[in-house]
C-alpha cells in the first residue's frame, strides 16, 4: 500500500507526467471540433433533415463553436478558484454527459442542445489545461508545456475527421459519441491522481461571467451571419453593437468588483491585449485556411474529396509540430522573434496561395501550406507565455480562456467573411456571363471568377497575418506575480502544477 501510494505521490508531482495526462484529455475532447465534418451527412439522413436545410443543419457545429467560446472565460476562472484539477473533471463530466445525449439524439433540437452542452465542457478543457500546464513546469519551460498541450489540441482537431470517417464506416455516426463516455472517465479517474488546490482568497465573479457570456453569445453570433458582408440586413450590426455596448457595461461595473472576471491588470497590460489582437488575427486567417483550401480544390480546381482533403492535411498536420518546435525555440529566443516568424511564414504561405490557378503544379502547391501550417503552430506558444505572463498566478485560467476566446471570435469573423463575401464578390465577377452552348461562354467564365475570389481570399488573409506583426511586436513577457498589488493572494508555488 505504502508502495502504491508513494508511486503516486510521485506521478502526482512529475512535470512529464502532468502534461501527458492534460495532453491525452485535450486531445479526447478537441477530435469532436472537427470529428461533426464528417458524421454530418450521416446525421442529417439519420433525423431526417433535408438537404434544403442546409443552413439549419449548419448549427449542430455553430451552436458547439458558440459553446464551446462562451464556456471558456466562466471555466477558467472558475478553476482558479476552486481548483484546476476538480474543474477540469467536472468539464469532462459534462463533456462526457452531451456526448451520451448528443449519441441518443432524436431529432434536430436535440442534438443542437446536447452538442451546446458537450461544447461547454469541451472548451472548459483548454484554458483549464493550459493553466495547469503552466503551472506545472518552471518559468523557462512554459513555452515548451503551452506547445505540447496545445499540439495536443491541434492533433485533435487534425485527426478529428478521420477518426469520425473511421468510425461511421465501421459502426455509424452515433458511436463516435458514445466513445467519448468511457475515454471521459477513465480520463477522470487518471485525473485523480493529482492534488486539488483551491485558492481560499479567491472570489468567483459570476455576474461579471454571466455578463461575459452574453456579450461573447450576441458578438459571436453577429459576426457569424453571411449578411454581415452581404449587408441584406441590418440584425447583425444591431447584434454586433448590442455586444460590444454590454462589454463596455462590463467593464464599467467590473471596475468595482474586488477580484473581478476582466481584472484592471489583464486588458491595461500590453503583453495581454497585444497577444489577443494577434491572436484575433491568427484565427481569421486560420479558418480561412481550413475551408478555402479543400473548397478551391473541391470546386474550381475540380479534384476528388480525398484529394482535396490531403491538401489541407499538408497544412493541418503542421500545426502541432509548429507548436511544439515554438515551444522550444521560445526559450532561446523570446516570444516576439517567434511569433513575428510564425506570422511570417504563416503570411508568405497564404500570399503564395493567392497565385494558384486550376493547374498549380508541385512545389509551389505543398510548400505554402507546409509553411502556412507551421507558421499557425509556431505563433500558440508565444502568444500564450505573453497573455499568461501579464496574470498572476491566481489569473492563469480566465487568462487562457480569454486569448482562446480571441482566437475563436476571429475564426467566427473570417468564415461569416468567406461565405458572405466571397459569394458576393463571385456574384460581382460572374454578372456579366450568361448561358451558352460552349464551355468557353459560360463554365470557362465562371471557373475563372472562381479562381479570382479564392486568390483575393487567400491575400486578405496573407495581410491580416502580417498585420498581426505590429501587434506582435508589443509583446513581452512580463511578472505579473511581482508586478500586482494583491500576488499575495496568489496561490502557492505548485510544482505539480494541480492547484
Amino acid at each position: 500500500m505504502n508502495a502504491t501510494r508513494s508511486r503516486l505521490q510521485s506521478l502526482a508531482t512529475s512535470e512529464s507526467a502532468v502534461l501527458a495526462i492534460l495532453c491525452i484529455g485535450v486531445f479526447s475532447t478537441a477530435l469532436d471540433q472537427t470529428v461533426v465534418v464528417a458524421a454530418l451527412p450521416s446525421v442529417m439522413i439519420d433525423l431526417e433533415i433535408p438537404l434544403t436545410d442546409l443552413d439549419k443543419a449548419s448549427w449542430i457545429v455553430t451552436g458547439y463553436l458558440i459553446s464551446y467560446t462562451v464556456a471558456m472565460p466562466l471555466a477558467g476562472r472558475l478553476s482558479d478558484v476552486y481548483g484546476r484539477v476538480r474543474m477540469f473533471q467536472a468539464a469532462l463530466l459534462l463533456f462526457a454527459l452531451g456526448s451520451a445525449l448528443v449519441a441518443v439524439a432524436p431529432n434536430f433540437e436535440w442534438i443542437v442542445s446536447a452538442r451546446v452542452m458537450q461544447a461547454a465542457g469541451g472548451g472548459a478543457t483548454v484554458p483549464i489545461g493550459l493553466a495547469m500546464a503552466v503551472a506545472a513546469v518552471s518559468p523557462e519551460r512554459r513555452g515548451v508545456a503551452i506547445g505540447l498541450v496545445a499540439a495536443s489540441a491541434e492533433a485533435g482537431s487534425v485527426l478529428g475527421p478521420l477518426y469520425g470517417g473511421a468510425i461511421i464506416e465501421l459502426v455509424g455516426w452515433r458511436w463516435i459519441f458514445w466513445l467519448d463516455v468511457p475515454q471521459s472517465f477513465a480520463l477522470i479517474a487518471l485525473m485523480a491522481i493529482l492534488p486539488n488546490r483551491r485558492n481560499a482568497e479567491a472570489k468567483m465573479d459570476y455576474l461579471g461571467a454571466v455578463a461575459l457570456g452574453g456579450a461573447l453569445t450576441i458578438v459571436t453570433i453577429a459576426l457569424s451571419q453571411r449578411s454581415i458582408f452581404s449587408q441584406e440586413s441590418y440584425v447583425p450590426y444591431l447584434l454586433l453593437a448590442l455586444g460590444i455596448a454590454l462589454v463596455a457595461v462590463l467593464i464599467a461595473v467590473e471596475r468595482r468588483v474586488a477580484q473581478p472576471l476582466l481584472a484592471s491588470f489583464l486588458y491595461s497590460s500590453k503583453a495581454f491585449l497585444s497577444s489577443n489582437i494577434t491572436q484575433f488575427l491568427v484565427g481569421i486567417a486560420l479558418i480561412i485556411s481550413l475551408v478555402a483550401v479543400p473548397l478551391m480544390s473541391g470546386t474550381v480546381m475540380e479534384k476528388g474529396a480525398w484529394e482535396s482533403a490531403l491538401r489541407l492535411i499538408r497544412l493541418t498536420a503542421m500545426i502541432p509540430i509548429g507548436a511544439v518546435v515554438g515551444g522550444y525555440i521560445l526559450r532561446v529566443t523570446g516570444v516576439r522573434t517567434v511569433c513575428i516568424a510564425g506570422l511570417v511564414l504563416i503570411g508568405a504561405g497564404l500570399l503564395t496561395m493567392s497565385t494558384w490557378d486550376t493547374e498549380v503544379a508541385e512545389p509551389r502547391l505543398s510548400v505554402p501550406l507546409v509553411a502556412a501550417g507551421l507558421g499557425f503552430g509556431l505563433v500558440i506558444p508565444p502568444i500564450g507565455v505573453s497573455a499568461l505572463s501579464a496574470a498572476p498566478s491566481h489569473y492563469w485560467g480566465a487568462a487562457a480562456s480569454l486569448v482562446t476566446a480571441s482566437r475563436m471570435v476571429g475564426m467566427a469573423l473570417g468564415l461569416a467573411a468567406l461565405s458572405a463575401w466571397g459569394i458576393e464578390r463571385f456574384y460581382s465577377l460572374t454578372a456579366h456571363v450568361t448561358v451558352g452552348t460552349t464551355y468557353e461562354e459560360t463554365e470557362a467564365p465562371l471557373i475563372a471568377a472562381g479562381v479570382t475570389v479564392f486568390q483575393n481570399i487567400f491575400t486578405i488573409a496573407g495581410v491580416l497575418a502580417l498585420l498581426g506583426i505590429l501587434s506582435a511586436l508589443l509583446m513581452t513577457v512580463e511578472d505579473a506575480d511581482e508586478a500586482e498589488d494583491l500576488s499575495s493572494e496568489a496561490l502557492p508555488a505548485n510544482p505539480a502544477g494541480a492547484g
